[in-house]
Order: C-alpha cells, then structure tokens, then sequence
C-alpha cells in the first residue's frame, strides 16, 4: 500500500509543531507493515525571508524538502493571491501540484491514493488532483474546515463538490460527519475515527520536579493554543480576579499576544498570568504534568488534542461544550464540559473541581483508552478495500 499524503497541515523545520496531529496518525499508520507513504505538505509561495514580513516571511524559511522520522516531505510551492486567495486557493494549489504529481508517476514513484487533511483547500485540491490523475481521494475534515469555512458562499460549494467527488471521507468526531451530512453528503460514504493520543511520548512526569522547572509554587491553571480570538484565552484571563489563588499558563504564540498582555494589565492580573510563547511537544510533556487544570474555552473545535495530552500526562480539563469536545470528555476523570463560553463559568467549573477532582492517575488511566492503536487499524482497513475496488 503506497499513500501519497497531501496537506498543508504539517510539521516542518520553522513549525514544528504545526498539524503535528496529521503526522502522528501518519507515523502510527506506518507501524502496520506493508504500507509506504509520502507526504506532499504544500506552502504559499512568498519570495522575501526578512522578519518583517510576519507569517509569510516563515513560508518562505520553510525548506524544499525534509525527512521527519523516516517518511519523506516535500513543500513545494503554490500562488496564493492577496484578497482573492481564498476562493482561488484550491485551484491554484491543484494546478502547482498538477505537474509535479504527474512527473512524479512518470518516475514510477506510484501511490494508490491520495490521503488528504483539511477540506479547505487542501482536499478541494486533492479531489481535483484525484480526478486529473484517475486516483482515489480520501479526505479528513479536521475542524474548522467543516464547523467555519463553509459560511462563504464558494468555499461551500467546493467543499461539497470535493466531498461528493472523494471516494470515502474521514471526520475525527461525530459532530464534523453530522455537519457534512446537513451539508448534503452521503452519511454512508463518512467514517468517523477520533485522533489519538501518544501515550509513550505524553505521560505524568514526577510532578514536584515538574513544578519546580517552571518555578510553579500554588495553583495553577493552563490555557494553550495559537493567541486567536476563538481559542478563548482571553476568557481564561477574564477569570482570574475571581480566582487569586491561582496562577495561569498562557502557551502559544499568535496576533493576539499583544492585546491579551494589555488585557492583563487592565484586570491587574498580569502577575498572575505568564505568557510561554510557543512551546515545543517536549516542553508540553512537563507544563501539562506540572499544572493543576487544562483550561479550552473555544468557540469552536473539531478534535482538541491538546485534551488527551493533558489527561494523558495526569491533568483533567475544563472545556466549552462545542463540537467534539463532549466526545473526549464523557466522565469526571477527564474533566469537566462547560455550557457557556464565559470566564463565570470557567471560574464555576474551578470551584467545582476542586470540591469533586479525580486522581491524576484515574484522569492518565481515562486518556489510555485513547491510544492510536483502534484509529490506524480502521484506516487502514478502509484504505485497503478502496484500493482493492480501484483494482477490481
């Protein structure tokens, strides 16, 4: 079985952590024997490196090709045209692709499908591609891809263009299959498999070292994620006068940096607050263990991760009841789903977490049903049979 993986979803030597998600399904994929994969991890084409130019600077830092962990990644390039962009972006990304793909099959460096991540643009991409190279596609809704892009007009149309057009479909909550099939797609053509957990890489570090590397001497709560506005943090400050006792973790880096520090300032909570930056997986390891509480107040969110690291290292989590989130938290030891997107009700759900908290190590025993080893097993089942159709 060999797998051509396209996304722009993916780690790289500038982002480290950036859809590491997408690579750990990959990687734990690749255990099962027999299967060859390579990815294809496309970024916007920008021509200047200087620090001036912000994110775009970054895409132009990114290398051509890399190898992580034995499987080959290549980044090449596509245009992507200021205002226009979005709704240009899968088809000027297909075209990009096109050529190289094709050269690529004319070197005999076969695949039998393309494994594409995130609907938009990524798989409108990919179904293009698919259609143009006679391959199958199959394509993961990951979030916002579902739950935001297709509020725009175009954007929603060739979201369920690509779904009808790719072979089988994957979503990592029921939530994400749901929307689809409000959307018009076919339930029995989307399978649901929940992203896992690396519970060898993410488990509870000896907590008072932990603490003790982070300077942490009282309570403490953690809040992670890019610095947007939809991913809450600055409820998480807001919640903070009402919680003196405690001390919050800010990790990430993002646009909103700025305005979140002004905020702290103007609570007179800012020595409370300590902001980490961006932080890599191996710091995440001793930040979740060190911790007392994992705080996601998002807006939205297809599969949070960042919930079965916590709880995987021994940290239940308090989370806005949105999307997937009510599939990862289903018991006390993981945590506990808030109703309202609110710093109220972040700071009710403390309290009653401090009154009725499970052991850190029924919260790690809780995340151990969540491994990657049940998710691997059906994918590749499921690639296995649309391959076997495409040859039949």
């Amino acid at each position: 079985m060999k797998i051509l993986t396209l996304t722009t979803l993916y780690p790289n030597n500038i982002k480290t952590n950036h859809g590491v998600f997408v690579e750990q399904r990959l990687r734990n994929l690749l255990k099962i024997e027999g299967i060859e994969a390579k990815v294809i991890a496309p970024v916007p084409w920008f021509p200047f490196t200087s620090d001036k130019f912000g994110q775009y600077a970054q895409f132009a830092r990114i290398a051509k090709s890399e190898e992580r962990y034995g499987i080959s990644v290549s980044h090449p390039r596509y245009p992507l045209i200021p205002k226009v962009g979005m709704t240009l972006a899968p088809i000027l990304m297909a075209l990009a692709l096109y050529p190289i793909l094709k050269r690529m099959l004319q070197r005999g460096e076969e695949f039998d499908l393309i494994d594409a991540h995130y609907f938009y643009p990524d798989g409108v991409a990919a179904a293009i591609l698919g259609k143009m190279l006679n391959k199958p596609v199959v394509i993961t809704a990951r979030g916002t891809d579902i739950n935001l892009i297709p509020k725009y007009y175009w954007p929603r149309k060739m979201i369920v263009w690509a779904a009808k057009r790719a072979t089988s479909i994957i979503t990592v909550c029921q939530a994400l299959k749901d929307e689809l099939v409000v959307l018009g797609i076919d339930p029995t053509k989307i399978h649901t498999l929940r992203n896992g957990v690396d519970l060898e890489f993410f488990y509870p570090q000896e907590r008072v070292q932990a603490k003790q590397k982070l300077k942490i001497d009282r309570p403490t709560l953690l809040s992670v994620g890019h610095l947007i506005a939809r991913k809450g943090h600055h409820l998480v400050i807001e919640a903070m006068p009402d919680l003196p006792e405690y001390e919050l973790l800010i990790a990430g880096d993002g646009e909103e940096m700025q305005r979140l520090k002004n905020l702290a300032n103007d609570l007179n909570v800012s020595d409370q607050v300590t902001f980490l930056g961006a932080v890599s997986h191996n710091q995440l390891v001793t930040i979740y263990s060190a911790v007392d509480i994992l705080v996601l107040a998002s807006s939205r969110e297809g599969w949070a991760n960042v919930l079965l690291e916590a709880m995987a290292c021994g940290t239940p989590a308090i989370a806005t009841n949105v999307w997937g989130t009510a599939e990862v938290i289903t018991a006390p030891a993981a945590g506990i789903l808030i109703e309202e997107q609110s710093a109220q009700a972040i700071v009710n759900a403390v309290r009653i977490m401090e009154k009725n908290r499970a052991s850190r190590r029924e919260t790690r025993e809780y995340a151990e049903k969540f491994s990657w080893d049940e998710t691997v097993h059906r994918l590749y089942d499921l690639f296995e049979n649309i391959i076997k159709n495409q040859l039949a």
